[in-house]
């Protein structure tokens, strides 16, 4: 007597992005999560008050001033480049610096609050890992910032162009490398965020910024007096906190060629020693390993 043999059932197989997608989601809760705490703690509101208070501040002091110009110099253009130039400068160092500043606010507090309270144990639970929790975090704050600086930085531009016809040069590459340095600055306080206070967080952050700043300066007080020793100086300090090479590089690609070419771009909104591609490159691993450094610190910290 034969019995048949039934046929071995095949094997279900998970296809492999069902698999990404169950690993990433806990990411994009945390994400969402920090747009959400960015609203119940009306950051997300002021922030968005306080920047249309600054573009309407910024358009009424550009009205006056555009039209005292044209009543000095006549309409044309050509004559009222520099100045015009100088305001547009001007207003995106203003979105630059609180961009920054944003930054530090919203992330200083992020980790090391929710451990000094207690309540990152209800949160960093299986099935979310630490890793999960901390790039969740940093995304959520990236397109909250990414937001934040290309609102602004659109707002300045296009209320320059709607009253001055002016537009600065490569707008595209000059506002990424502003979202490349708050991003720096970002990552950076929330690694500081895996080992310590926030009053020590905010501290350090804020004086490695200083300190970029100060290099900064530096280099371009160097790169005028033509001192190689200054402008080397300033660079080295610069690869400890790249932020401000960042602003000085958007600085550089959005001023006009001739400005550059005469000099006349040396103010406190433009670089006379613009930072090369290298530095651009630096930032950006720079960035990767300190996102990498703040996911292996809180994966081995005892909470």
């Amino acid at each position: 007597m034969t019995t048949s043999q039934q046929p071995d059932a095949s094997p279900v197989c998970e296809p492999s992005n069902s698999r990404e997608t169950s690993v990433l989601a806990p990411v994009w809760v945390m994400a969402g999560l920090a747009f959400q705490e960015a609203r119940q703690r009306w950051l997300l509101w002021v922030a968005l008050l306080l920047g249309v208070a600054y573009l309407s501040l910024f358009a009424v002091g550009l009205h006056f001033m555009y039209r005292d110009l044209t009543r000095q110099m006549g309409p044309a253009l050509d004559r009222l480049i520099e100045p015009v130039n100088f305001v547009l400068m001007a207003g995106l160092y203003g979105v630059s610096f609180m961009s920054v500043m944003m930054s530090v606010l919203l992330s200083v507090d992020t980790i090391a609050g929710e451990i000094s309270s207690g309540s990152i144990q209800t949160l960093v639970t299986k099935p979310m890992r630490r890793w999960q929790f901390i790039l969740g975090k940093w995304l959520g704050l990236a397109a909250l910032l990414s937001l934040f600086t290309l609102l602004l930085s659109g707002g300045v531009m296009a209320i320059v162009y709607s009253i001055a016809r002016h537009v600065p040069h490569h707008p595209i590459q000059g506002v990424s490398l502003m979202l490349l340095q708050t991003l720096v600055v970002l990552t950076l306080s929330i690694l500081g965020g895996t080992r310590l206070s926030t009053l020590t967080n905010g501290v350090v952050v804020f004086m490695l910024y200083g300190l970029a700043f100060v290099a900064a300066w530096i280099e371009q007080i160097g790169a005028f007096l033509r001192n190689q020793t200054a402008v080397n100086l300033g660079i080295a300090v610069s690869l400890i906190m790249p932020s401000e090479a960042m602003w000085k590089r958007a600085a550089y690609v959005m001023q006009p060629p001739f400005l550059r070419e005469i000099g006349l771009d040396a103010t406190p909104f433009g670089a006379v020693s613009a930072p090369s591609q290298a530095m651009v490159v630096y930032a950006l691993v720079y960035l990767a390993l300190a996102l990498a450094a703040a996911l292996i610190a809180f994966q081995h910290r005892d909470l």
